[in-house]
């Protein structure tokens, strides 16, 4: 096991440092300490080709300017809060209005866009990388002194966890979760069409047409949105199914997951052969396309398109502050939060 740190950048006079996690079977994560990007995670495929399989930039710069997440912690509420606005034992809150009148993934300046305090350990079984950010009381208007932790650790089985630890002053709303775009096939070969995912999940959340969830838990048989024996993305980008229109063509939706720890979300792309399993403690995981991604410039050398990743966003209901049915993410004064993804890579034999 190994772990490196490098300068990858610098903002606002203050560096910015890249760390590299790599075990003894040629897994190599890479991230940053500005929003905790994971900006590389390589693998081997089924011939041993050892390639990249998440979007991301050489260049801090291209993050800063960015705006699809790329691998990225966003918080302090991941997805979104309906007309920027919650109530909290009895006070209002009035939030950023950053998409279409709604707030989304923890407004204009959230855990994404910050430089987070790091500190490495390394043993013989295991690397991690321990990211540490106070989020102020008032910070993009949430309430509470936020001591937020999240920890990067790759081991030996060729797991790579994300671990996420807060506690406030305050009673207040946490549901982060990591933004990644995942493409198997390699160095953004192909897009994701082709790539196969299984859910164990029986139903997904009905969206508005601002991507708003309606409250409605609507059931998986019978449709596109069914993954739990296997499907390819194609299959829903491809269909005429009133969701897929109000998402922009593809998936963009909160699926309830119904077991945990479980290997309850499997994606995999048989060209490749890589195959990543994915295990949570979180109530939902929020399939999205890159339904939006711009067709300008360039990732890692590939042009921009629709389609060239895939999210697997682990995290609580959108919009549970606002809908009493939906489970709630409300972290009461002094009650530590805590939740863990687990992410495991593998070729199919």
């Amino acid at each position: 096991m190994k772990i490196k740190k490098e300068v990858f950048g610098s903002i606002n006079g203050e560096q910015v440092h890249q760390f590299l996690l790599k075990n003894t079977n040629g897994i190599e994560v890479e991230c940053i300490d500005y929003g905790c990007i994971i900006t590389k995670i390589n693998t081997p495929d089924q011939n041993g080709n050892s390639e990249n399989i998440v979007l991301g930039y050489d260049k801090l710069d291209d993050y800063i300017n960015g705006s699809s997440y790329f691998g990225c912690v966003v918080g302090r509420v991941a997805g979104r809060i309906g007309g920027a606005a919650f109530e909290l034992n009895g006070q209002k809150y009035e939030l950023a209005k950053n998409e279409n009148g709604n707030h989304l993934h923890g407004g204009v300046t959230g855990f994404d866009k910050v430089v987070w305090d790091a500190s490495l350990n390394e043993s013989d079984d295991e690397v991690s990388v321990e990211f540490t950010y106070i989020s102020q009381d008032g910070e993009e208007s949430y309430p509470g002194n936020l001591e937020m932790k999240v920890t990067y650790t790759l081991n030996n089985e060729n797991e790579f966890t994300i671990q996420y630890e807060g506690i406030s002053d305050k009673t207040t709303l946490v549901n982060v979760t990591n933004h990644s775009y995942f493409n198997l096939s390699g160095n953004l070969q192909r897009d994701i069409l082709d790539h196969s995912l299984t859910l164990k999940s029986d139903q997904y959340l009905e969206l508005q047409d601002d991507l708003m969830p309606s409250g409605k838990l609507i059931d998986v048989a019978g449709t596109t949105f069914d993954f739990r024996e296997g499907r390819t993305i194609r299959t829903g980008v491809e269909s005429n199914y009133y969701q897929h229109a109000v998402a922009g063509g593809g998936y963009d939706h909160p699926f309830a997951l119904h077991t945990n720890h479980d290997r309850e979300i499997v994606l995999e792309d048989p060209e490749s052969g890589r195959v990543m399993t994915i295990e949570t403690d979180e109530k939902a995981v929020v399939v999205y396309t890159a339904n939006q991604l711009s067709d300008e410039g360039e990732i890692y050398g590939v042009p921009s398109r629709k389609f060239l990743g895939i999210c697997l966003e682990t995290q609580g209901y959108p919009d549970a502050i606002n809908q009493p049915d939906f489970p709630s993410w409300i972290v009461e004064k002094d009650k530590p939060f805590s939740s863990k993804t687990k992410y495991r890579f593998a070729v199919k034999k």
